[in-house]
């Protein structure tokens, strides 16, 4: 299946063309395929799913996502019933559910960003030096599909103005996922979350009295955490500042030090 973009070609050449010639030759190498991925390369067109992105103010943007961040995992370890489950299980919640509890916090410190396109001549000096001393060419970059999934996703939580309480039972309800793959006390965490539904749902009785669609609301809206992937937000927000460095390793670090 051809997945590269054909929108607006001929304003591609005229737009860049050194790049267009470099990738066409390496188009015409079936070994160059193979080693080459076309999400990587910046697009002047208006197809989402191809602009490559990066943050508008990455100092500021960067700092108060680390700050989330922290306060993300703090939220984790400072759960006992979490606390409670074996180590295994700990670490395969927090490699399934840090993505979507950050996003959580995003929304609840309205932390708002804007990005704009990478800059093509930068893309095209990763694509002439030697790839071995990118490693930041093999990974999936931000995109403007993805982007636009994820504040599609914050403004919705944000129309919904939830409370610190409401904010906190789901953030539970995501954290203990039972669906999480090889969990030793899955049962144990499948009560979990159905006890941290049923107090959102009641904490959503007692503040909405009138809205009895918005329990339905806050779920189907956190339903759109799945959509963004873990990659996408690593690279947005903590590549510029972590480096090379794995994020995860980095989270389980904090997590589990005393």
């Amino acid at each position: 299946m051809d997945n590269r973009c054909h929108c607006s070609s001929n304003s591609d050449r005229l737009l860049n063309p050194i790049l267009y010639n470099i990738l066409s030759q390496m188009d015409s190498s079936p070994s160059n395929q193979d080693n080459f991925s076309y999400s990587l390369v910046p697009h002047r067109c208006n197809c989402e799913v191809w602009r490559i992105v990066c943050l508008k103010r990455p100092t500021e943007i960067c700092k108060e996502a680390s700050t989330v961040l922290v306060k993300t995992i703090h939220f984790m370890k400072n759960l006992p019933a979490f606390n409670q489950l074996p180590p295994s299980d700990q670490f395969a919640l927090l490699k399934s559910c840090w993505a979507p509890l950050f996003i959580l916090g995003l929304a609840q410190e309205h932390v708002d960003f804007e990005v704009m396109d990478v800059p093509a001549d930068s893309m095209l000096k990763k694509i002439l030096l030697n790839r071995q001393e990118s490693p930041e060419m093999d990974r999936e970059q931000p995109t403007m599909a993805g982007v636009s999934k994820l504040k599609s996703c914050l403004k919705k939580f944000w129309s919904l103005d939830l409370s610190p309480k409401e904010y906190a039972y789901l953030k539970g309800t995501t954290i203990f996922n039972p669906d999480v793959p090889d969990l030793k006390a899955g049962m144990f965490v499948e009560g979990l979350q159905q006890e941290a539904q049923h107090a959102l749902r009641e904490v959503v009785q007692l503040l909405h009295l009138g809205h009895k669609e918005r329990f339905a609301q806050i779920l189907l809206t956190a339903s759109m955490l799945q959509g963004i992937t873990p990659c996408l937000i690593t690279e947005l927000f903590f590549r510029p500042v972590i480096g090379q460095a794995n994020l995860l390793e980095l989270l389980v670090d904090m997590l589990f030090c005393q």
